[in-house]
């Protein structure tokens, strides 16, 4: 049986934070551990957190309930303090205020590996985006193509960070680059897809949504910034010609 790393980056979270811990926790499949990464919050959040751990000790729980609280760098930071400290076969990024749709969301996710086959190099699925109220929005507007490679990123982000499951071992070789303050998610994710390209292993799309993302996180309330960052990252991977040319075929078909 494959191990799903789960990890949650928390600072001052818990207006959120609860709909992401209940959604693991109802997650029927044994083999999770859920390491909760916080920055030092100063509200009721690792209390939360710790409220949390108890609860899935009590129900006895196969599940394993990791904490850590201490300052960080920002966001990225504390996401290579997840990936350091990761344990499992696979590692997927859920943060506060985003949840997996179902109970039966990280089951469907390991029915996709193959016994006997070598590992995936990443899973992927589908995203939803959802209120504060865990209320419906829309389907993410970038779709996840059936055949995925470290090139379909140059026509945008089109898996959900929070939907992409990274191998673990891939993943560690590949830290956050903390250059990038709003789209080190996207390069991230660009040089796993390009060490599993390497690697000759496959990249498998779950046919189902994997996660709700809680609509209004940082890239949103930065949007310009992260515009131009995600820019340079596309143009480092893909290289300008190819990522103007993109940019201007987007503005075009928007029209």
């Amino acid at each position: 049986m494959i191990r799903f790393t789960v990890v949650t980056i928390t600072y001052n979270a818990a207006p959120v934070l609860q709909s992401t811990l209940d959604s693991v926790l109802a997650q029927n499949y044994a083999n999770v551990e859920h390491w909760i990464i916080d920055g030092k919050s100063t509200d009721s959040t690792v209390a939360m957190a710790e409220d949390y751990r108890r609860q899935t000790e009590q129900q006895g729980s196969p599940h394993v309930v990791c904490i850590q609280s201490e300052p960080d760098r920002g966001l990225y930071d504390a996401m290579n303090k997840g990936l350091a400290l990761a344990t499992g076969d696979y590692i997927v990024f859920l943060n506060a205020g985003d949840a997996f749709p179902s109970a039966d969301t990280l089951q469907h996710v390991a029915d996709c590996v193959k016994p006997g086959e070598p590992l995936p190099g990443v899973l992927y699925g589908f995203t939803d985006i959802v209120d504060s109220e865990r209320r419906f929005v829309a389907h993410r507007r970038l779709q996840p193509p059936a055949r995925l490679s470290w090139r379909s990123f140059c026509r945008g982000m089109l898996v959900c960070h929070q939907a992409f499951y990274a191998r673990a071992d891939i993943a560690k070789n590949n830290p956050y680059d903390l250059r990038y303050r709003f789209s080190a998610d996207v390069d991230w994710c660009i040089r796993v897809m390009r060490e599993t390209q390497r690697r000759h292993l496959m990249l498998v799309r779950v046919n189902e949504v994997v996660a709700n993302y809680l609509d209004g996180g940082m890239t949103n309330k930065n949007h310009r910034a992260s515009l131009i960052e995600r820019f340079h990252v596309m143009a480092r991977h893909y290289g300008l010609i190819t990522t103007l040319f993109m940019h201007l075929w987007f503005v075009v078909r928007r029209r």
